[in-house]
This record gives C-alpha cells, sequence and structure tokens, in this order.
C-alpha cells in the first residue's frame, strides 16, 4: 500500500510503499476513503524535532478485525481517529475510537464532520452556553471553527461573531450565519460578547479575553499556546476554560458516543453543514498542508487515496 511519511523535520512529504498492517486487539483495518487534514498533523510537521506518522481522520471500510473487536465487522463503514500512519490507502483505528457512517453519507462527510465537530461541539459545552447569548468564534473558517460558528447558533446563541485572519473569508462566514465578521487585526471587536470558543491562541488570546463582557468565558482549544495576565481575568471576573478532545474520548465514552449522535443528527436535520475546502490526492498531500499553514482554507480540506 502506499502512505505519506517525512524524514526530516519541515518535510518534504512524499509517498512510499509499506507493507499491509494487520489489526491487533481491539483494531480495525480500515481501506482509506477519505483522510482529514488538520492543524496539529501540519504543526507536527513543521515543529516536531523527530518525524513522527501522520495520523489523524480516516474514513472507509473495514476490511479486517482484530481479536476482541465485538462493535464492527468487515465490510462496515466507518470513521475515527488513527493513532498511526493515517495519510494511506489502509489505517488501523481502534474500536473505540471508531463510529459508524450513515448510509446516507459519505465519507468525505465523515472525516469533515464526526472529529471537527466533536472539538467544535466539545468546546461549546465547555463555553455553558446560556439562550440568547453572544458567541465569537476564532479561525471561523477552519475546518472546526464553521463547525462551532454553527454549533453555537444551534444552542440558541443570540448573536454570533466570527473572526478570521482575512477579510477575504467574510462571505463565507456569514454565509453559515455569522451576524458579524471581524479580522484579527482590527482595532476593537466590536460589542463584547458572553463567550469566546479560540482555535488559534498565542497573541491573539489577549484581544480575545478583551472581547468578553465582565463574566464572561474564554474556551481554549488552540495548540498554539500563549499567556494571560491573572489580572485581566481578576478586574474582569473572566474564566478561561481549557479543553482537550483526547481527555473526553478517553476518560467519557459515553459522553464521547453522546456527541457523536448529536453531530449526525444536526446534520440529517440539515441543521450542521460541514463545508470542505478542496480534495487533494494522497500524492499531493503537501498542497494540502499548504493549504492549512497558509490559512486559506474555508472548511475541511480532505486528502482522497
Amino acid at each position: 500500500m502506499r502512505r505519506v511519511r517525512y524524514e526530516s523535520r519541515g518535510g518534504p512529504l512524499f509517498l512510499e510503499e509499506a507493507p499491509l498492517p494487520e489489526p491487533g486487539p481491539g483494531e480495525l483495518l480500515v481501506r482509506a476513503e477519505a483522510i482529514g487534514v488538520t492543524l496539529p498533523v501540519v504543526r507536527k510537521v513543521t515543529e516536531a524535532t523527530e518525524p513522527v506518522p501522520l495520523g489523524g481522520e480516516v474514513a472507509g471500510q473495514v476490511m479486517a478485525v482484530g481479536e476482541g473487536v465485538s462493535s464492527f465487522d468487515t465490510g462496515d463503514r466507518v470513521t475515527g481517529l488513527c493513532f498511526g500512519h493515517g495519510y494511506a490507502d489502509f489505517a488501523l483505528l481502534h474500536e473505540a475510537m471508531a463510529s459508524p457512517v450513515p448510509a446516507d453519507a459519505s465519507a468525505v462527510d465523515a472525516v469533515a464532520l464526526v472529529r471537527s465537530g466533536l472539538v467544535a461541539l466539545g468546546a461549546l459545552e465547555a463555553a455553558r452556553p446560556e439562550p440568547g447569548e453572544a458567541a465569537l468564534v476564532t479561525a471561523a473558517a477552519s475546518g472546526v471553527g464553521h463547525l462551532a460558528l454553527q454549533l453555537a447558533r444551534t444552542r440558541g446563541a443570540g448573536r454570533v461573531v466570527g473572526a478570521v485572519s482575512d477579510a477575504a473569508k467574510a462571505d463565507f462566514v456569514r454565509g453559515l450565519g455569522a451576524d458579524h465578521v471581524i479580522t484579527y487585526g482590527d482595532t476593537g471587536w466590536g460589542t463584547p460578547v458572553d463567550y469566546v470558543l479560540d482555535a488559534v491562541g498565542g497573541e491573539l488570546l489577549t484581544p480575545a479575553l478583551h472581547a468578553l463582557v465582565p463574566g464572561g468565558r474564554l474556551v481554549a482549544y488552540s495548540s498554539g499556546g500563549g499567556t494571560i495576565q491573572a489580572y485581566d481575568l481578576l478586574v474582569g471576573a473572566k474564566s478561561v476554560i481549557g479543553f482537550q478532545m483526547a481527555r473526553i474520548a478517553r476518560g467519557k465514552p459515553e459522553l464521547y458516543e453522546r456527541w457523536r449522535e448529536e453531530l449526525w443528527r444536526l446534520f440529517a436535520a440539515g441543521e450542521l453543514r460541514p463545508v470542505v475546502h478542496g480534495e487533494f490526492a494522497l500524492e499531493d498531500a503537501a498542497k494540502a498542508h499548504g493549504e492549512i499553514e497558509g490559512r486559506s482554507n474555508l472548511g475541511k480540506v480532505v486528502l482522497i487515496p
């Protein structure tokens, strides 16, 4: 089979032939039909000191199952998170990290919706939204952000603001239901909001915190780091909440499953619309990464083996 690999920090990415993996206990061997490209995986290539397998979101058909697997069988259509080599024709998924793909959904729908949607929904839950509150979503045109923006509306947000890196993304974000769109460099971010879902971090944390009303909540789910002054929290009685999807997946499987079911329900009802920015061949993985690095994507970037 083919898989994408790299040998040194920063790449380049290249295709190589590799043996077909065999599923171990609790694992599924999946023939990949769509693979989601995410910022954390892109950052592994650009920042990790040693090469690591390019894992991530995979959707496709189960070809074989390992010992002890009880929830799936060969022929089933699934999506899930691969912790090994996911940029490949075939990938291994742990049974606990896999979920069925409905008959009326494509593999591309699955990788655009499930993992990014789980992060978006989890961050929203962490904000404890109340009906009528105002929300601000950073990276609002990204794979996660464009779903978070829509989910805030389904949870009754009275006003939704999208923050983006480039004004050229404004029409896209408005088309998803944003009442107002700002760019990161704007002086002041308009009328304060009750909660912020922040996927950027770094220097953006300070203006995001200032965009909150007194008592507002900022949910940080970015891998971009950043620092906040405790005094800024004290004077506004504001809160910063860190959210990590892996903690829910490992420690609260029932909640994880309930969120997955909610995402598919909203998708089936037409209330949640995942948008695919582009589909790239496996051999064009470097181009797909370039779309993420250049912040040019509007929605999800997907690889098609």
